[in-house]
């Protein structure tokens, strides 16, 4: 009696199997694949965040399918701090990015239609396409002392029934930002296939070290039909707080937006509260940014300097977000490397599978872990790698 969008009956993996089972006897875990900022230890600016929210305009319901004005209006301000003119009339607020994936795969395919997904990348991409009838194909990623998109391989996996691109820029989990090469080849194969552009921005603000072959942020881009990703989730590390947002550029944006807005009315999800509360939270970002841009970094530049010494483990190049990946010797599985160090370390750490990296062996790091967890844990995992391992080939 139930839909086939989903394989309802999906088994714990056996690394949430053993996790529970540590967790339940109350052994110690070292996580190194912490991804909520809430609980990572920085210190949040308590005071401006509350202050933001008990607005008494939130007590009048004004439904609004786009966002209330005042809103888009400081999106669009977040923007034009970082050189991007965007007009709060392409703007549309969304509870999330996940819903904002929703929105645009509703106005973009039919059931049975496609969009283009990396691969490695965000594992979440595939139950959204399923959850509204449509499948996924994959484009790689390739990496060569820098992670890079294949535009070859791009092109041949489009079909007929491809409606859409999507790019994560920077990259989840490789850190990887999209590139001015890059974008002329996405932006030519849009318009050869009559394809829109999705861009997931969400780690934008995360850059570590400037590069200017990078494109970010992409809002405003004229060049092909373009919606833009984003939300207080990661810019403000406020994942509690639900809002994201929308914001269309390009060919026939106009009637995208339009279109946009009655899928939005149907659902009305967006709470009035932190709408009203968005220009001050804002405002108060930089401050949390700050502090995680700091630890990641610091942890980023531990980890270089303990892979250095051992030569058994290779640690990808990252440009930004939160993450790090590390190629390990191919002797066990991705799967059987986690385990061991969780049951034998108590250190917890994400295969590359969970990504949907091509091949083994990857081990993905959180870098919000705080330091001193994530030191020890970091040296509990490279002593599991004997002086005479095999050093890992790509």
């Amino acid at each position: 009696m139930f839909s086939a969008r989903l394989p309802w009956d999906l088994p714990p993996n056996r690394l949430s199997q053993a996790l529970a089972r540590r967790n339940s006897a109350g052994a110690e875990v070292l996580d190194l694949a912490e991804s909520n900022p809430t609980r990572a230890g920085f210190s949040y600016p308590a005071e401006e965040i509350l202050a933001a929210l008990p607005d008494a305009r939130s007590l009048l319901y004004e439904p609004a399918p786009a966002g209330l004005l005042s809103a888009r209006e400081a999106v669009a301000a977040y923007y034009a701090a970082r050189g991007c003119a965007v007009a709060p009339d392409r703007i549309l607020l969304t509870a999330s990015t996940s819903e904002a994936y929703a929105c645009l795969f509703k106005l973009l395919a039919d059931p049975g239609d496609e969009v283009l997904v990396p691969r490695p990348s965000y594992p979440l991409f595939e139950f959204l396409a399923q959850l509204e009838s449509l499948r996924v194909a994959q484009y790689p990623l390739a990496y060569a002392e820098g992670w890079s998109l294949d535009a070859e391989a791009l092109a041949r996996a489009a079909s007929a029934r491809t409606r859409a691109i999507l790019v994560v820029n920077p990259n989840n989990p490789t850190g990887s930002f999209l590139k001015r090469r890059e974008l002329e080849r996405l932006t030519t194969l849009c318009a050869e296939r009559n394809l829109a552009l999705i861009c997931d921005e969400v780690f934008a603000d995360y850059a570590l070290g400037p590069d200017p072959e990078r494109v970010v942020p992409l809002a405003g881009f004229e060049g092909a039909l373009t919606f833009c990703l984003s939300g207080l989730s990661k810019i403000a590390g406020l994942p509690q707080l639900k809002l994201g947002w929308i914001v269309a550029s390009g060919p026939q944006a106009v009637p995208a937006v339009e279109r946009l807005e009655l899928i939005a009315d149907t659902y009305l999800s967006v709470g009035t509260p932190v709408q009203h509360a968005l220009p001050r939270l804002l405002e108060a970002a930089p401050i949390l940014q700050r502090q995680i841009t700091q630890r990641v970094q610091s942890n980023l530049d531990f980890l270089a300097a303990q892979v250095r010494r051992q030569p058994a483990a290779e640690l990808l190049e990252v440009e930004g977000g939160w993450y790090a990946t590390l190629r390990v010797p191919q002797t066990r599985s991705e799967e059987e490397w986690a385990l061991e160090l969780l049951e034998r370390d108590g250190v917890l750490i994400q295969p590359g599978f969970f990504y949907d990296f091509e091949a083994e062996a990857f081990l993905v790091l959180s870098l919000l872990t705080p330091p001193a967890i994530f030191r020890e844990g970091v040296a509990r995992l490279l002593a599991r790698f004997p002086d005479d391992a095999p050093a890992p080939t790509g």
